[in-house]
């Protein structure tokens, strides 16, 4: 999203940039009076069989965490970090790694979300799982890559934060995208400082239906 894109009545414009065998790229532009706001572009890869050679895996790959119940619809969303799994967010406001649980919410009205819609979804988490420290979350996220090796079983996923860097108010993070039945791809986030606007869960709080609450 490189422009301010309003709820007034869009078109999204798809282009099929080559249709083979094994792989199909796909650009989209999101297009509001006259101009283009959001772009992104896709590259759909078809299933096969996994060779029978052997590649190093990481042995600390995220699971479904212990006291977090199965998400069957929206809710507020599940941390970790330095305190263990809550709907808290000033509990996990602090330099600990983050972990997240989330279902997809509704992309399109009246239609629930497919794995795929919620994983694209959650995704923009990438930033909370990476950017969120001890003032508040104080980048904004300019651009979100997501890999997945299969689609997710259900619109439940996790998120685990792996690596972060940043110089000259520029970051980039990386999280491990995981379901219930394993870890599925990668998700990394490139950020711009934005510490004029930071989000800080110690003055803010978010209710069950998305509104704000300031704390007094």
């Amino acid at each position: 999203m490189f422009r301010p894109a309003s709820m007034n009545p869009f078109t999204i414009e798809t282009t099929i940039v080559r249709e083979g065998k094994r792989i199909c790229p796909v650009d989209a532009v999101l297009v509001r009076d006259g101009e283009p706001k959001v772009r992104a572009s896709t590259i759909f890869l078809k299933p096969s069989r996994d060779p029978d050679g052997e590649v190093w895996q990481p042995s600390d790959n995220p699971s479904a965490p212990a006291g977090v119940p199965v998400l069957t619809e929206p809710t507020i969303p599940w941390f970790a970090s330095e305190k263990p799994w809550s709907q808290d967010f000033v509990e996990h406001q602090n330099a600990g790694r983050k972990q997240t649980r989330q279902h997809g919410v509704p992309i399109v009205a009246g239609e629930e979300p497919t794995p795929f819609r919620a994983v694209a979804s959650i995704s923009d988490a990438t930033t909370m799982a990476c950017n969120w420290g001890s003032k508040g979350v104080q980048y904004i996220n300019t651009d979100i890559t997501l890999s997945l090796a299969r689609l997710p079983r259900t619109a439940e996923l996790g998120l685990r934060g792996e690596r972060w860097s940043g110089a000259d108010g520029i970051a980039v993070g990386v999280a491990t995208v995981f379901d219930r039945d394993g870890v599925i791809g990668q998700s990394m986030v490139t950020s711009l400082a934005n510490a004029l606007r930071t989000v800080d869960f110690e003055k803010h709080d978010f209710n069950e239906d998305g509104t704000r609450t300031n704390r007094v």
